[in-house]
């Protein structure tokens, strides 16, 4: 049995024959056959066993892909009802509008929204307004407050330079007077009670003297009293008095300063709060701007249109309504189109995990799409998927890889995206090695072996495999240039001689797969 194309399809061996063949005249990396034998030689269908260099491919399936394409989707931050939409399948160009969206909401919106901004603007100014007058109000009031500190300092200063060096002044020179007044009363008291006991005096001139002095000393005593009482008791308490003033002055000057600071603190959060407000409006007001922008979609780049509801994943969700139209409503952030850049295609193919190894990025392939069966595209490898994915219910236990194959021709075809196309992978080149075409193997069990003329008829041989291709496999042995095989199994007349059945069982016709370990031993892949 062949080995199944990925997609569960075989590839017919005429149709591989003729690729390769087409391949060899239209690119260098095309599969290439040096001394190939003669398929069908005569009546008995023998092939003339050669040495020569083929390629080994893997055959897979898929459909082609945009290597690029754009989203467009429904941006508005609610649902939206398309009012005008481009034709699907229609090629458009950088900017052309290809989908209007009903903004008669978003412009109410807009106007409401307009409206809160000139509020708002309000409110800030009425807000700065106050705080301008707070501000002034409170440098006023802090000004005649510094004013008093200033007068009290200066009322301080005054009086520890001036009123108090008077009034000690002052009262230095009353006790300096008094002193001498004192002194002189004493002298005079003194001569006339000399006089009055020589009764050179009356007693009235005697006895008035005495009072003078009497008086003097009085005087003395008081002027005394005066500097310790001022020293003592009226210099502190003016001093105190006047520093009173200053701590007064300054401590009102405070209060002042602290009522205006926390009134101003609440006016400049109202002012931030109001200009706060007012950017929020604005941006608001500008999102709108935006989303009316978003109601009028021009095509970023050229491409196809392709409707979202076109798309596979979303074909569930439209069911077969005919798509998007003139008054479907979309949801928030909903994929509406896509515009596939055609200009660069890629054919996405399964290739079964027991293949996938063998793939590797660089590698060239051939592509033939089922819609233009005579188009051969050249290809070549540029990833290989990271997970593998399920067969699906109709074979569960099948894993695939999708390999992105981007073409490097094409143009004048006429591609689109989701082409089914069929696709050939050069995984390695078998240089020099004996080989015969794939049908020409049989199985027995693990044996594999060919018919070789034999007589009149046809004998099995034992041969040992290697690489193979899906059409020529390399024979390691069993075989030597220039003998026969047959490419058809033999009517059982025809057969002279048979190898011993392994396990018991009939002969079993296969061919043989790609081997992974034949990776080790490839040639630097076509290409």
């Amino acid at each position: 049995m062949r080995t199944p194309r990925a997609g569960g399809q075989s590839t017919p061996i005429i149709l591989a024959i003729v690729a390769l063949v087409v391949l060899a005249g239209a690119s260098a990396v095309a599969v290439r056959f040096f001394s190939p034998g003669e398929i069908g030689s005569g009546e008995t269908d023998l092939y003339t066993v050669r040495r020569g260099t083929f390629d080994m491919s893997i055959p897979s399936s898929g459909e082609l892909a945009a290597l690029a394409q754009i989203e467009i989707r429904n941006k508005l931050d609610t649902r939206a009802t398309i009012n005008e939409i481009v034709k699907e399948g229609t090629t458009v160009e950088a900017g052309e509008v290809i989908l209007r969206l009903a903004d008669e909401e978003v412009l109410n919106r807009i106007k409401d929204a307009e409206d809160a901004v000139n509020n708002a603007e309000a409110a800030s100014i009425n807000a700065q307004s106050n705080l301008d007058i707070r501000l002034s109000s409170s440098k006023s009031e802090l000004e005649k407050a510094d004013l008093k500190v200033m007068l009290a300092e200066l009322a301080l200063q005054a009086w520890k330079e001036g009123e108090v060096v008077s009034t000690q002044q002052q009262l230095e020179t009353s006790l300096e007077i008094a002193e001498i007044n004192y002194n002189r009363a004493s002298e005079l008291f003194e001569e006339s009670q000399k006089l009055y006991e020589q009764k050179f005096i009356s007693y009235n001139e005697y006895k008035r003297d005495e009072i003078a002095k009497i008086e003097a000393k009085a005087e003395l005593e008081r002027a005394k009293l005066d500097i310790e009482v001022y020293e003592k008791y009226q210099h502190i308490k003016d001093k105190a008095q006047k520093e009173s003033d200053v701590e007064q002055a300054k401590a009102e000057r405070k209060r002042i300063a602290d009522r205006h600071e926390a009134e101003l603190e609440t006016v400049r959060a109202e002012v931030a709060s109001k200009k706060h407000q007012l950017e929020s409006r604005r941006e608001r007001l500008e999102d709108l701007q935006e989303q009316l922008t978003f109601c009028t979609v021009e095509a970023p780049s050229g491409g196809l249109v392709v409707y979202a509801s076109s798309l596979e994943q979303h074909r569930w969700s439209r069911g077969d309504i005919g798509g998007l139209q003139v008054g479907s409503e979309l949801r928030k952030n909903e994929l509406v189109m896509v515009l596939p850049d055609t200009s660069v295609m890629t054919a996405n193919v399964k290739v079964n995990e027991a293949l996938s190894g063998l793939i590797v990025p660089g590698q060239q392939a051939i592509v033939k799409l089922d819609a233009i069966p005579e188009a051969a595209l050249v290809g070549e490898v540029i990833s290989i998927g990271v997970l593998a994915e399920s067969g699906g219910w109709r074979d569960p236990n099948r894993r695939d890889y999708t390999v992105k194959i981007k073409l490097t021709d094409g143009d004048d075809v006429g591609l689109k995206p989701s082409m089914r196309c069929q696709a050939e992978i050069f995984v390695g080149r078998v240089e020099e090695a004996l080989h015969i075409p794939m049908q020409a193997i049989f199985h027995s069990g693990s044996s594999a072996y060919v018919y070789v003329p034999d007589g009149a008829g046809f004998a099995q041989r034992k041969v040992v495999v290697g690489r193979n291709s899906d059409t020529y496999v390399e024979i390691v042995s069993g075989l030597e240039e220039n003998e026969l095989v047959l490419l058809r199994e033999p009517r059982p007349e025809e057969i002279v001689a048979r190898l011993p059945e392994e396990n018991g069982g009939r002969p079993q016709f296969d061919k043989p797969m790609i081997r992974r370990a034949a990776k080790r031993d490839q040639a630097v892949p076509t290409g």
